[in-house]
C-alpha cells in the first residue's frame, strides 16, 4: 500500500487523521490517474486544500504548483479539482467514521440543525447544510450537502438505537421522527402546533387532536407535562409535550414578532398564534420519570451550542464563501473539501488537547474556538511549508498567475509618458 510522503510537521499531523489508504482511494476513484505536473496523490490532496482551504483563486492555486515543478494552467486546475468530488468525500465519511455503525443503546445525545450556503451574487440560498453535533464532546459528527430544494429531516443523518436527537422546530415530521423512535431512538423537539398535529393519549382509536390554546389556557401559566401521541398512517407513539411559559417581558416580545411576521405576510396574527408565542413547547419520547419538565427545559438550551459549531465554520474556516456556481463539481468539491478540513481539525484538537478541554462534562474553562483556530492556522501554515519555491520555475509561476488574454488589455500609461520617463532616465533625471 502506498504510504504517505511527509514533508512538514503541522501537515503530517493532517496526514494522520486521513484513512491510511487515502492515496490508493485516489486511484480507485479516478481523482488520480497518472504524474504529470501533480506528481502525486498526496500532492493532489495539496492542492484540494489549497482551493477549499486557503481558499486560493484556481490561478493563484496554480501558480503555487508551477513554483514547484514548472507551468500549470488555471484550466487544468479546474479539471483536476473536478475529478476529486468522489475521493474527498470518500475521506471526509471515513474521517467522521460514518463506515462504522455504532449501536450500543445508551444515550447519545446529538443535536441536529441546518445551515445555508450561497453561490456568488446569490441572495437566497444555494446549497444547504445539515449537521449533527455530539453534545457531550462538542465535535461535529455528521454533515450532509444538499440543494436548496431538499428540506430538514432526520433523513439526512445515520442515527441508532440510544441516539437522542435535540432538534428545532423544522423538523416536526412524523415520517420521519416514528421510524427514528421505533428503531430505538429518542428525540428531544422544540414542537410546533401550526406543523405537526398531536393527539390525546386516551383509548379513541380515531384520535382526538389536542386543541392547544384551551390546554394551554387551563394551565394558569404553570409549567406542565401533557402525555401526547404522535400518529403517522397506523403508528402511534407515546411521548410528552413539556409546556413552559416564557416570563411576561419575553412573552411579549415574541407576541410582537408574531405581529410583524403576520403584517409581513399582509395578515393579521391569531388569536391562536399570540397565545403560542407566549409559550415554549418541547415533545419529547422520554418518558417524564426519566426527564422532567425543568430537566428537559435546561436540555433544550444547550441547544444552542450547534449554533456555535456551524459559526465557526463559518467565521474560522469560511464554509459560507463559495465561489462556485450551483450545481457544479467545483462548487461540491469546495463544500466537502472545507468540510474534510473542519473534520481533521476538529481530531487534531481532540488529539492533542484531551477531551477534558472540550467536553460538556463538568465546568468548562475553554471553547473550542481558540483550539480549532491554532489548529486550522498550523495546518494552513504547513500546507504552504509544503511547496517552497524553485529557482528555476519562476517564470512558470509568473505565467501561470498571469490573466489570459483578453480584447481588454491591462492599463498602463500612454506611449508618450513613457517615452518622457526613458528620455529623462538617459539624461540622468531621477523621478520621485
Amino acid at each position: 500500500m502506498m504510504q504517505p510522503q511527509l514533508t512538514d510537521t503541522h501537515f503530517d499531523d493532517f496526514l494522520q487523521e486521513l484513512p491510511t489508504d487515502f492515496q490508493a482511494r485516489a486511484y480507485e476513484l479516478q481523482a488520480f490517474a497518472r504524474a504529470r505536473k501533480i506528481q502525486s496523490p498526496l500532492q493532489l490532496l495539496q492542492l484540494v486544500l489549497l482551493y477549499c482551504g486557503l481558499d486560493l483563486s484556481l490561478r493563484s492555486c496554480a501558480g503555487e504548483i508551477a513554483k514547484l515543478q514548472g507551468y500549470l494552467s488555471d484550466m487544468a486546475v479546474t479539471k483536476r479539482l473536478a475529478a476529486c468530488v468522489a475521493w474527498i468525500k470518500s475521506l471526509l465519511k471515513s474521517v467522521f467514521g460514518l463506515d462504522k455503525k455504532v449501536n450500543n443503546g445508551s444515550f447519545n445525545f446529538i443535536v441536529i440543525d441546518g445551515s445555508t450556503v450561497q453561490e456568488p451574487g446569490a441572495n437566497e440560498t444555494t446549497y444547504r447544510l445539515h449537521v449533527a453535533i455530539d453534545l457531550m464532546s462538542l465535535t461535529l459528527r455528521e454533515v450532509n450537502v444538499t440543494t436548496d430544494k431538499v428540506g430538514e429531516s432526520l433523513a439526512h443523518y445515520q442515527l441508532a438505537a440510544g441516539d437522542v436527537a435535540l432538534m428545532d422546530r423544522g423538523y416536526n415530521q412524523p415520517k420521519s421522527l416514528i421510524p427514528f423512535i421505533d428503531r430505538g431512538g429518542d428525540v428531544v423537539l422544540r414542537y410546533n402546533p401550526h406543523s405537526m398535529t398531536l393527539y390525546e393519549r386516551n383509548d379513541d382509536p380515531n384520535g382526538v387532536k389536542i386543541a392547544w390554546e384551551q390546554r394551554l389556557r387551563d394551565l394558569n401559566g404553570q409549567p406542565a407535562a401533557i402525555p401526547v401521541y404522535l400518529c403517522h398512517q397506523d403508528n402511534r407513539i407515546e411521548g410528552v409535550v413539556h409546556a413552559m411559559p416564557l416570563p411576561p417581558e419575553q412573552a411579549a416580545q415574541a407576541r410582537c414578532k408574531a405581529k410583524q411576521r403576520a403584517r409581513d405576510k399582509g395578515r393579521t396574527a391569531s388569536q391562536k398564534t399570540l397565545m403560542l408565542s407566549g409559550w415554549v413547547l418541547v415533545f419529547t419520547s422520554i418518558s417524564e420519570s426519566v426527564l422532567d419538565t425543568k430537566a428537559v427545559a435546561e436540555l433544550y438550551r444547550v441547544r444552542w451550542q450547534v449554533e456555535l459549531v456551524i459559526k465557526r465554520l463559518k467565521s474560522l474556516l469560511d464554509i459560507d464563501r463559495l465561489r462556485a456556481r450551483k450545481n457544479s463539481k467545483l462548487a461540491d468539491l469546495y463544500l466537502h473539501g472545507k468540510l474534510l478540513f473542519a473534520a481533521v481539525t476538529q481530531k487534531i484538537v481532540q488529539r492533542r488537547f484531551g477531551r477534558a478541554a472540550t467536553t460538556m462534562a463538568g465546568d468548562r474553562s475553554i471553547t473550542h474556538w481558540r483550539l480549532w483556530r491554532t489548529i486550522a492556522d498550523e495546518i494552513k501554515s504547513g500546507l504552504t511549508a509544503c511547496l517552497p519555491k524553485n529557482e528555476r520555475f519562476i517564470d512558470d509561476c509568473i505565467k501561470s498567475l498571469c490573466e489570459r488574454p483578453r480584447k481588454r488589455k491591462l492599463q498602463g500609461l500612454p506611449g508618450p509618458v513613457s517615452e518622457l520617463i526613458a528620455e529623462r532616465r538617459n539624461l540622468g533625471v531621477r523621478f520621485a
